[in-house]
């Protein structure tokens, strides 16, 4: 649907009315200034067989001219679908124990990692992608990369770990697309410095003001888990985090809704996919959830993801496209006046 930004311009459409009247008025001038002559017979001879219909197929063509013209001056606007000349991609992938489990064969973690590398070979290259893992704390296993070869590397490097931190999986993966933002991670990953900087230094960090939700488009997070939220920040405070900085983040749930009972290296428990919080998340940031309950459904999921992690539908003025199709048409009816007139007429 086609919006105008400067809508009362439309007025000037009312032009149009007016020049059709103008070219008529023309045409019964010309007709009466036709030199009189002793009989209609004669003054058919005289004319010759006229130029017909096609003496009014240029000033047709310049009059849908005038009106692409003006149009293009109340500055039309539509909602185009449009690719995306840089994005970043950051997976955030649960690697805590429950990603043993065997409900999505061959295990949760297995048909996590070979989903997400198909996701990854199915990107445009220009696309970059990182990868944070996330347990009990979270730690970047691959910065952003075009390099597919480095990213799949670092997907099959995967270890399971105690703990599911889901706040700081997303947490960690704004600190990778903002380094120079000053995101406390200290109490993310554990660690003392995070790409060369301290962690509480935040002298050099860019005045940070929020934007609307979803409004970033050259980036997004794709977070991947089966289970609550055992340690770590709250998601849905990172959510808002995200939130304020325009990043999408869509969320996919694998396994069970039910939830299983596993063992882990002496212990077991029962995990539950909390559905309720990823939804959550995925609604504060505008982004969308996905369920997957089977490795087919997975990689459903992340075909659908690849398309619409490249291009976005945008609100975008096309007064241009207007303006051209005017010079276009102005070009045609100069050409076809020429051709079977032999001047602009």
């Amino acid at each position: 649907m086609i919006k105008f930004y400067w809508p009362s311009l439309l007025g000037l459409m009312a032009l149009l009315p007016l020049l059709v009247a103008l070219y008529l008025w023309l045409l019964a001038r010309r007709r009466k200034a036709t030199v009189r002559l002793a009989s209609v017979a004669v003054a058919r001879q005289a004319l010759g067989r006229g130029p017909g219909w096609r003496r009014h197929v240029p000033p047709l063509l310049l009059l849908l001219a005038f009106a692409a013209l003006l149009l293009a001056v109340a500055r039309p606007a539509a909602t185009l679908t449009l690719p995306l000349a840089e994005r970043t991609i950051m997976l955030a992938m649960d690697v805590s124990g429950s990603m043993r489990a065997e409900d999505v064969k061959p295990n949760r973690l297995v048909a996590s990692q070979e989903a997400a590398k198909t996701f990854v070979n199915n990107l445009p290259r220009e696309v970059r992608v990182g990868v944070v893992s996330f347990a009990g704390t979270a730690a970047v296993v691959q910065a952003p990369t075009v390099s597919r070869e480095d990213v799949i590397a670092a997907i099959d490097r995967f270890q399971l770990q105690r703990g599911t931190a889901t706040g700081s999986g997303i947490i960690l993966s704004l600190a990778t697309l903002f380094p120079e933002a000053g995101i406390e991670i200290q109490h993310v990953t554990g660690q003392k410095n995070f790409p060369g900087k301290p962690i509480n230094e935040k002298k050099d960090a860019k005045p940070f003001k929020p934007v609307e939700p979803g409004s970033y488009s050259s980036a997004a997070i794709i977070m991947l888990t089966d289970g609550q939220r055992t340690v770590g920040p709250d998601p849905l405070e990172a959510a808002k985090m995200a939130a304020e900085r325009g990043i999408r983040v869509y969320t996919v749930g694998i396994g069970t809704k039910e939830g299983e009972i596993i063992g882990f290296e002496g212990w077991s428990m029962r995990v539950r996919l909390d559905e309720e919080t990823l939804k959550n998340v995925s609604i504060l940031t505008h982004g969308e959830y996905f369920y997957a309950g089977t490795a087919d459904d997975l990689k459903k999921v992340y075909e659908g993801l690849s398309s619409r992690m490249v291009v976005e539908r945008k609100e975008t003025e096309i007064s241009a496209l207007f303006a051209a199709l005017g010079a276009l048409l102005v070009l045609l009816a100069a050409s076809l006046s020429i051709w079977w007139f032999g001047r602009v007429v």
